[in-house]
């Protein structure tokens, strides 16, 4: 494992919900990260931790490749790969995203 997969696997694991986007919790820089805050938060998730892939060309890159997954934003659950923006919605939509993140 890379330098850089191992400081992403350890911050997937360090933190029960981990969202790798572009942009903050407050000051998002993309509308699909911007989509993906929301969507937490209006699961009730308001201790979820944040990772600013702009500030971080290693993890920008090595995320990618760690979930094989082409796109930021990125959700983590207990150390699981949920999905992107659009994932999270449809999961919101059905209920089951509200389900996963009650699950303490």
């Amino acid at each position: 494992m890379s330098d850089v997969q191992q400081r992403i696997d350890e911050l997937v694991k360090g933190h029960r919900v981990m969202l790798f986007m572009k942009g903050t919790a407050q000051f998002p820089m993309c509308g699909f990260s911007g989509r993906a805050v929301q969507v937490l938060k209006a699961c009730g998730v308001d201790d979820f931790k944040t990772f600013n892939v702009l500030e971080d060309e290693e993890v920008r890159q090595g995320i990618k490749d760690y979930a094989q997954w082409p796109t930021i934003p990125q959700l983590y659950v207990d150390g699981e790969f949920v999905g992107g923006s659009d994932i999270m919605m449809e999961m919101y939509q059905s209920g089951e995203l509200q389900q996963l993140l009650a699950k303490v």
